[in-house]
């Protein structure tokens, strides 16, 4: 059984361009550092909104705006490595993120329906 790559194979590899391989860690692409840039800019934007906001829908959006960052990253990775492991965690970060809005979704209802607010200080006698 010969193993040998066939020769129109060989021949399609030896086209590649140079580009396809992953990059060192010296040389960063310029797309990826765009997409970083906005990712960290998103993330920054979601915990703003997280740490400053009273309204707990606001809050919960703010947390979805942080999931989206994280997964743009992975994505932005996943595509300078050439590896799908990137677009594998964005599948978890979005279970994770519509669980969130499921769970938050009854929580804001429950919350509204007992004080009529949605102001997180309303409820800050449960910090015990």
């Amino acid at each position: 059984m010969n193993h040998m790559i066939p020769a129109i194979h060989a021949a399609a590899l030896a086209a590649a361009p140079a580009a396809a391989t992953a990059p060192t860690s010296a040389a960063i692409p310029a797309n990826l550092q765009v997409t970083l840039a906005l990712s960290l800019v998103l993330f920054a934007i979601g915990l703003f909104g997280f740490l400053t906001r009273r309204n707990m829908i606001l809050m919960f959006l703010s947390t979805e705006l942080m999931f989206q960052a994280a997964a743009l990253a992975f994505v932005a990775f996943g595509r300078m490595w050439m590896d799908l492991s990137g677009q594998l965690m964005v599948i978890f970060i979005l279970t994770v993120a519509a669980a969130e809005a499921a769970l938050a979704l009854g929580l804001v209802v429950l919350l509204y329906r007992r004080k009529e607010t949605l102001s997180s200080e309303a409820w800050a006698e449960l910090k015990e």
